[in-house]
């Protein structure tokens, strides 16, 4: 039988040869599914990246694969994003999963519940307005008012990622006591409150059940998620980066259909051991 605990192997043996050929990891052991706390970026981790942010699809073999690691793993499994919680559910509609959302200002501890601010302040609407008018310098830049925060995205329109974030930096200059932060990302330039990452939610997240005393086993893709990739280490945990190398991280997926058949197979290996 193989080890469901040896990446390496399970890439080799039991993945469909276009995703094994993908994988790159190091020989990482991994506990079983019920001793986990799995934590997973969305956009370009579990879900293609898309030309806009309403047209990512959820794959309807993600969606069984996710119902049954939420039960594997006792209800540890939660969506690390800078979507909203709301958003996320729209998304993976009609199932609803545990989530840090907006970059760390809301979380959901269950799937059952309702999400909760982590204490971070709204963006005040004078702000926002100002940030939202920056989607006027060109045709294709994409306005997305996440709640706590605001993205531009400008997959449509690349031409344009100077004039925006000059367009942004004029206004922090403008404006220097606002608490703001700019968090750049795949063509997307996105403004949140200051003090609020995904790390600090996937910290506050793993001191509650039903995560607290779980190994933590992070995946993300982006500038957005190094913040996680960090402070992994220190919580007993393991990341792995999507799309690219990232710096600290064990492992490394070419793209997200190798993050879904990788957790596809690591189910059914984690089944035949009980």
């Amino acid at each position: 039988m193989t080890s469901p605990q040896k990446i390496t192997e399970i890439a080799v043996n039991d993945a469909p040869p276009a995703a094994a050929a993908l994988f790159d990891h190091a020989d990482v052991k991994l506990p079983r599914l019920s001793e986990c706390a799995l934590l997973l970026d969305v956009d370009g981790t579990l879900l293609d990246m898309a030309p806009t942010p309403r047209e990512v699809w959820v794959p309807p073999d993600l969606a069984t694969s996710m119902t049954r690691l939420l039960q594997r793993t006792n209800g540890a499994l939660a969506l690390v994003s800078g979507r909203s919680v709301n958003d996320l559910d729209l998304i993976f509609a009609p199932m609803q999963f545990p989530a840090v959302g907006g970059h760390g200002a809301e979380m959901r501890l269950t799937n059952d519940n309702d999400s909760v601010a982590a204490g971070a302040p709204p963006m005040g609407k004078e702000l926002k307005r100002r940030l939202a008018a920056i989607a006027k310098l060109s045709p294709g830049i994409l306005l997305e008012d996440k709640g706590y925060s605001l993205a531009l995205h400008y997959r449509l329109a690349p031409h344009a990622e100077k004039a925006i974030y000059d367009a942004v930096s004029a206004i922090r200059a403008d404006l220097p006591n606002a608490p703001i932060e700019v968090l750049p990302g795949k063509f997307v330039c996105e403004i949140k409150p200051a003090g609020f990452t995904k790390a600090t939610g996937v910290i506050e997240l793993m001191k509650r059940e039903p995560f607290v005393g779980k190994r933590p086993i992070f995946l993300g893709d982006d500038v957005t998620d190094e913040s996680v990739f960090a402070i992994m280490p220190g919580l007993g945990g393991l990341a792995f980066s999507v799309g690219r190398h990232a710096q600290g991280v064990s492992g490394h997926f070419a793209e997200p259909r190798d993050v879904r058949a990788w957790l596809g197979r690591w189910l059914l290996d984690d089944a035949k051991v009980g």
